[in-house]
């Protein structure tokens, strides 16, 4: 089945963040009765440079991208995306829909092949590059060594591969949520962010240093609550450290051929930036470029930290044939 015959999806905007023009968007039936929804545009330019598969971070949905797809697509590349099973437009997994949850990030990759295979190879214009960002550039690492001859290259932004910043170290909390999670209560809050959507406190906020685009995403979650996600559980928290304990295995790393770039905040308190640096330096052919002040959501962030990551990218991905 091509993109076409699948059940449309609804994109949602808000004032200064429209659809971009163009928009393809639909919902992939997966097993388990959940649906994944996408959008995929095509390039502003011609010829096209291929098209770059989005891979957003924990919370995030479509929407929330609408300006960098835009600026993707002005730099010649077609622009694929979805959302995570549990956010954005797609299924949520609990009775509660605010709960951040997965049992395993495998359905994370699950959800990435899904899109990759059925919807961005038959639909959208080769070469194919991958972009993740947080949560999405580990599930993109993850990924990598089975996409490596569908997908060209790959954009790391600011990758959760080590969480930072931690209330407890990180070894005693992988047991303690590994722990919870085995005695049933994986599928709780993990404690202290339950009903945390998004702070509405700018001044505090550890995401970004751009007021006007850290309000458009206030307002995104308050306009369209369908779309806003809560704190994750502590399933999905036990999850993530096994995925990041897995990428850390002797070997995962230098067994990547795929040529990738991580892209790293220089401010960042969310994950941690030099063990992503280090992480690179072990990889057979990855490079980094680390944005000096930058906080953890660089496509959020403001103009002067944007272009820099945007012109990384446009540096790091071929140019078209004949241009």
């Amino acid at each position: 089945m091509s993109a076409a015959q699948h059940p449309a999806a609804e994109l949602f905007e808000i004032s200064g963040n429209s659809v971009p023009e163009g928009a393809i968007s639909g919902f992939l039936a997966m097993p388990g009765s959940v649906s994944v929804r996408y959008a995929h545009w095509k390039s502003n330019v011609s010829p096209s440079r291929g098209t770059i598969l989005l891979a957003h971070g924990r919370t995030e949905c479509i929407e929330k991208y609408f300006e960098t797809i835009g600026d993707l697509r002005r730099l010649g590349f077609g622009v694929a995306t979805f959302d995570w099973r549990g956010q954005g437009g797609s299924t949520r997994l609990l009775s509660d829909p605010l709960k951040g949850h997965v049992e395993h990030f495998n359905q994370y990759l699950d959800d990435l092949d899904a899109v990759l295979t059925r919807v961005v190879l038959p639909d959208c214009k080769p070469p194919y590059y991958l972009l993740g960002h947080s949560t999405g550039g580990l599930v993109s690492l993850l990924a990598a060594p089975a996409v490596s001859n569908r997908v060209s290259r790959v954009v790391l932004m600011s990758p959760m591969l080590k969480l930072d910043n931690l209330p407890i170290r990180q070894l005693y909390l992988k047991q303690l949520v590994g722990l919870l999670t085995y005695m049933g209560f994986g599928r709780s809050y993990v404690p202290g962010t339950y009903g945390n959507i998004e702070s509405k406190d700018f001044d505090s906020n550890k995401l970004t240093s751009d007021r006007n685009r850290y309000k458009r995403r206030n307002e995104l979650a308050e306009q369209h609550r369908q779309l806003a996600v809560s704190g994750p559980t502590i399933a999905w928290l036990h999850s993530a450290f096994r995925a990041s304990q897995h990428i850390s295995q002797p070997g995962f790393a230098s067994a990547i051929s795929i040529p990738t770039l991580f892209i790293l905040a220089g401010n960042d308190d969310v994950v941690s930036t030099p063990f992503s640096e280090r992480y690179a330096q072990r990889m057979r052919a990855a490079s980094f470029v680390t944005i000096a002040g930058a906080r953890h959501e660089i496509f959020q962030e403001a103009d002067f930290y944007r272009e820099q990551a945007l012109a990384a990218i446009d540096a790091f991905l071929p140019k078209a044939e004949g241009i």
